[in-house]
């Protein structure tokens, strides 16, 4: 937390995590033995499973410090929290039987869908307390969108329409974020389907709606902008005041053939008729060199986190795999003529 932004710049001393989403089925005691036993620096705690709860964080400093030690116990550090699920239902319409399986039961309460929302919103200000008290800058998370429904634009959808969803969303959120700012933590949002920016133009409209205010950025994970057709290093290059956490998943995209689309045709991950799918980091179609020399050349000085979803390789394999490529990228980076070529696009 004492170094400056040059000490921290990415490079072989920047820490790589373990996001703990993915692993929430394990204990928290379990899955940091795990990733300090593949040589992670620290976690990115997901306010899921028994790994963080943040109800009884926010009360209750006994179990607080029963997360800080086990993270000590282990040898690691808390990077960045995440509350991913409980974003998601703060601006959603609908909010339904999905939204139940995801959210705390305090969060649910009795599915009244604005009670939902407002209690979700609430969580979103305690991950702020939270995070203060754990000495952790980021949360990491999404927003929800009450416009993502009609992505299609079909049956036609007016452009008042599409404006009344960004003002719901600045409306929930600026009251969000005035906590975040009262704890001194930012919030890293993840450009993701779904969500009020999930692309390129819609991260723009975003940070219009709430006037670019400091609280507010993203959470870098290529693996989303690539089968979308968005270029993951020139995000980082517009966005460089804004990339406030990284997230290492990658994308294969699979050879044209005629019936496969980017949408999914609603088939399951790791299904081989879909047009893509997450694979282990290094194992897909991301430019991860170009990606950390980007992060390099804006100064980009967080952790980088690792992000398991791939449905075709064991995760305990693929866990200690990927820690391994990511570091092999975290190599000293001065300035080079690639800064100096980049910053003219």
């Amino acid at each position: 937390m004492g170094q400056n932004n040059e000490d921290r710049r990415i490079g072989p001393r920047t820490p790589v995590t373990l996001f703990t989403g993915q692993w929430a089925d394990l204990p928290f005691e379990e899955v940091a033995r795990l990733a300090a036993s593949w040589g992670y620096d620290g976690l990115e705690i997901a306010a899921s499973g028994d790994h963080l709860d943040l109800q009884r964080a926010d009360e209750d400093d006994a179990y607080l410090a029963s997360r800080k030690e086990i993270l000590d116990r282990h040898g690691l550090r808390c990077f960045a929290i995440s509350n991913h699920l409980t974003g998601q239902a703060v601006c959603d319409s609908p909010i339904d039987f999905r939204h139940e399986s995801i959210v705390r039961p305090y969060t649910w309460g009795d599915g009244d869908p604005e009670g939902v929302r407002q209690r979700a919103a609430e969580d979103m200000k305690r991950a702020a307390r939270v995070a203060r008290k754990l000495d952790v800058e980021t949360v990491v998370g999404f927003t929800g969108s009450s416009i993502w429904q009609y992505v299609a634009m079909f049956p036609p959808v007016s452009a008042e329409v599409i404006e009344r969803g960004y003002e719901d969303f600045a409306q929930r959120w600026n009251l969000i974020l005035n906590v975040f700012d009262a704890e001194g933590v930012r919030f890293a949002h993840e450009v993701h389907p779904g969500e009020i920016a999930y692309d390129y133009w819609t991260s723009v409209r975003t940070l219009e709606a709430i006037e670019h205010r400091d609280a507010f950025g993203f959470n870098w994970d290529p693996s989303h902008m690539l089968w979308q057709g968005i270029d993951p290093v020139s995000f980082i290059w517009d966005f460089q005041d804004r990339i406030y956490h990284v997230d290492c998943k990658d994308t294969r995209l699979r050879a044209p053939n005629g019936r496969a689309g980017t949408l999914g045709s609603h088939l399951p991950w790791g299904d081989p008729r879909r047009a893509w799918d997450f694979v282990s980091t290094g194992r897909g179609d991301v430019p991860w060199e170009d990606s950390f020399r980007a992060l390099a050349s804006i100064g980009y000085a967080g952790p980088v986190s690792i992000e398991w979803e791939d449905a075709g390789m064991d995760r305990l394999v693929g866990g200690a795999e990927a820690v391994t490529f990511v570091r092999s990228l975290l190599w000293e980076q001065p300035k080079t003529a690639f800064d100096a070529a980049f910053s003219q696009q």
